[in-house]
């Protein structure tokens, strides 16, 4: 899981103030000095005046301020809609304009993992977490980043220091969990998926690999039930009716393992294709050997 970071309107007009052309701050300033004598006077030239040119106006802070959120608005929509190279790019233009912002490395980084630019989002949240060292959000991200090279080491110190700095934030646990579960530490992982939805008890996807976790640990009873649950809960979630699909076959329920795989592949056909759930999602090896189990049965 990565996390977006929305900058404040204050924190963004404060750094603009300090650079921006006819600042605002600029009129409001209180000469220090009393003002100086007035020059006598010069006498008339007789070449003819020229006609005076207006300088171009400057922007103001607000007026920066107001083309970056626009700008920012588009990167989100085209995350929404997918569009994540588009995003990259909205990002870059507003690194450009403020290079000083935080949130705008961080969002490009979270863009670039969605395109598995993985090495250069790495230098995107490196620079935000200089920027901004004291914000967990990049080094969640990072954290994201490091986990797709199979870092997990180096993901789980991101997610302790997110911890350190928020020792309540939900979704740094469920990231430890995810990377802890690559090391194969699947009972530490089941612990700290668990804590993520003690945190929020609506958190889905954590919820979701605790109950993979579950059954990993031979838990399979207590995974199916949480399996249910959540899909009673979240009808449209494929990735839970994937597993039940698999975990009901093998408890030898078919029928009832059918009718949610009709479900599942119709929300998403990726989880037709073992591959992608070993490497991609990353579901213990439990739970892709029944899945693998129902595929040959099925074909």
């Amino acid at each position: 899981m990565i996390r977006f970071l929305f900058v404040l309107l204050s924190v963004v007009l404060t750094s603009l103030l300090t650079w921006a052309p006819g600042s605002m701050l600029a009129a409001e300033q209180t000469p220090s000095t009393a003002p100086a004598t007035p020059a006598a006077p010069q006498p008339v030239m007789s070449t003819p005046p020229q006609a005076k040119t207006s300088a171009p106006p400057q922007p103001t802070a607000l007026d920066l301020y107001k083309q970056l959120d626009a700008i920012a608005d588009k990167a989100f929509k085209a995350t929404n809609e997918g569009n994540f190279r588009t995003a990259e790019d909205y990002w870059t233009q507003i690194i450009e304009k403020l290079p000083q912002t935080a949130a705008a490395w961080s969002n490009r980084g979270n863009a670039k993992v969605s395109q598995n630019k993985l090495q250069s989002a790495l230098v995107d949240y490196d620079k935000a977490i200089e920027l901004a060292p004291g914000a967990p959000d990049p080094y969640l991200n990072r954290g994201t980043a490091l986990e797709g090279l199979g870092r997990w080491e180096d993901a789980i110190a991101d997610y302790n220091h997110v911890l350190e700095l928020d020792p309540k934030d939900p979704a740094a646990f469920n990231n430890r969990g995810n990377a802890k579960a690559g090391l194969g530490q699947w009972e530490d992982a089941a612990a700290d998926y668990k804590k993520a939805t003690e945190l929020t008890s609506d958190y889905a996807f954590a919820n979701a690999n605790y109950a993979l976790a579950l059954y990993q640990l031979g838990q399979q009873d207590q995974a199916v039930r949480k399996m249910r649950n959540l899909v009673r809960k979240y009808p449209q979630f494929a990735d839970m009716r994937a597993a039940l699909t698999a975990a009901l076959w093998a408890k030898g329920k078919q029928g009832e393992a059918e009718s949610q795989w009709v479900s599942a592949v119709g929300l998403d056909s990726r989880y037709k294709d073992l591959s992608w759930l070993q490497k991609n999602r990353r579901w213990p090896p439990e739970m892709v050997t029944a899945m693998e189990k129902f595929l040959k049965l099925k074909a």
